[in-house]
């Protein structure tokens, strides 16, 4: 059995489902202790300009081509959000945990339905049992009449009711045959298996169950169930992240502090030029002396000559820096933030009614699955008390069936009336088990035999 529910668990889709769900929760929850880091992006530019343009370097109109390149790199800190960030975390982790427990939820649906299914092939199994032995009793009854009346002892017509009645066994046993087969496809459909599969499962021998009353009461079994059950405590936990919701909308209506920077450097190929010392040269001129006469003399001059700045040198000289922390402050947005908050008030309380709905469900089930475990109960007592007289009177039966002093008809009737009683004391002892572990389940008890 246990192997049927780990193979369930296994392929079934809606499980899958929900661990996808877990994944993704912890995902968005990883996310939003990212979002605390600043926030850095780079930018990168190429162009190429013909005709008249500004040279980027000089800022002066130049008629050539240009080719240019741009970089930047930009930081943002979030320094105060309105606790938005903070109460995104704690949401997120609220919603792993529900997430978690709507998976475990999900995992009890199918374990139930598994073991379900796996009593209905232990039922269809041990009523196919009987039948055979059925089958078996007539076909002995059958052989005994037979030597008795071919030693005349008794008519020929008691073998004719026989005969008949052993082929109704026989079908009996073709329509319990079936019952298992039908039990075992729907097996395999709660493992979702292709069905045409052959496989035996574990014939689990259970004894004959105590005949007692239930140990705890509805009301008592329920306490247990609504703190323990994975369906109420996970919509508890979807209300609290309701909750968190409506404090991260308000941060709305707070002021938002943050810091930002940004580096930023350009090159341009009509960029400025260095001018770079070159020598120096003699410079004659004619000097007018007072009494008139001229003179030749010479100055000395530096000598220059320009190149244009390297790529990265461009990229150094050109380098820009800046530094600022705004505050955004709301005034007037048309009243979205409030609205959201409105909204998420809805949201929270919505959320609140399914779980109350959730509680009201379960107390329901556990009502009725109680009551159901009385009527299974009362059920098994009277169908034991019927196959224990049934089987007197089929005692007493074949003993006049065998004196002579009872036709076939009235013996086929007795033991067809006691077939039929042991065939549904099977059923009610399976279905008062399951009923047990039904109840036994929402107390969190382990499912076993």
């Amino acid at each position: 059995m246990q192997q049927c529910v780990d193979l369930a668990l296994q392929n079934n889709i809606r499980v899958q489902q929900g661990q996808i769900q877990v994944r993704g929760s912890e995902l968005q929850l990883r996310q939003s202790k990212f979002n605390q880091l600043p926030t850095v992006n780079g930018f990168i530019s190429q162009g190429l300009n013909s005709g008249r343009n500004i040279n980027p370097g000089t800022n002066t109109f130049v008629d050539q081509a240009v080719r240019s390149n741009n970089f930047q790199i930009g930081a943002n800190v979030p320094i105060f959000q309105g606790f938005q960030l903070k109460n995104q975390i704690l949401q997120n982790q609220t919603n792993v945990q529900a997430a978690s427990k709507e998976l475990s939820a999900t995992q009890n649906d199918v374990a139930l339905l598994v073991v379900q299914q796996y009593l209905n092939v232990l039922t269809g199994a041990e009523q196919l049992e009987i039948a055979r032995r059925q089958l078996e009793a007539t076909q002995a009854q059958l052989d005994r009449t037979q030597r008795l009346v071919n030693a005349g002892s008794l008519p020929e017509a008691n073998l004719f009711d026989l005969r008949a009645q052993l082929a109704n066994d026989e079908l009996a046993i073709v329509n319990a045959q079936n019952n298992v087969d039908l039990a075992k496809l729907a097996l395999l459909q709660a493992m979702n298996l292709s069905g045409g599969q052959n496989f035996e499962i574990e014939y689990l021998k259970l004894p004959d169950p105590r005949v007692e009353t239930y140990s705890a009461t509805a009301q008592q079994i329920y306490e247990i169930a609504v703190a323990s059950q994975p369906q109420v405590l996970g919509a508890d936990l979807r209300t609290q992240s309701a909750r968190r919701a409506i404090d991260i909308a308000r941060a709305g209506l707070y002021p938002r502090l943050s810091l930002n920077g940004s580096l930023s450097s350009l090159f341009s190929s009509v960029g400025l030029q260095r001018r770079i010392p070159d020598g120096t040269v003699q410079i004659p001129q004619t000097v007018i002396l007072p009494d008139g006469s001229s003179q030749q003399i010479f100055f000395s001059q530096n000598n220059f000559r320009f190149e244009d700045y390297s790529f990265f040198d461009q990229l150094g000289n050109n380098l820009n820096r800046s530094l600022q922390i705004s505050l955004n402050v709301p005034i007037f947005n048309q009243r979205l933030s409030r609205t959201q908050v409105l909204n998420a008030t809805l949201q929270q309380q919505n959320a609140q009614l399914n779980a109350d709905n959730i509680r009201l469900q379960l107390r329901q089930q556990i009502e009725t699955a109680y009551t159901n475990l009385t009527a299974s109960l009362n059920r098994y007592r009277a169908t034991q008390v019927q196959v224990t007289a049934l089987e007197q009177a089929l005692r007493v039966a074949e003993s006049r069936f065998n004196a002579g002093a009872l036709n076939g008809t009235d013996y086929n009737i007795a033991k067809t009336n006691l077939d039929r009683a042991r065939a549904s004391l099977v059923q009610a002892k399976y279905d008062y088990v399951f009923r047990t572990k039904i109840l036994d389940f929402y107390q969190n008890k382990p499912i076993a035999f």
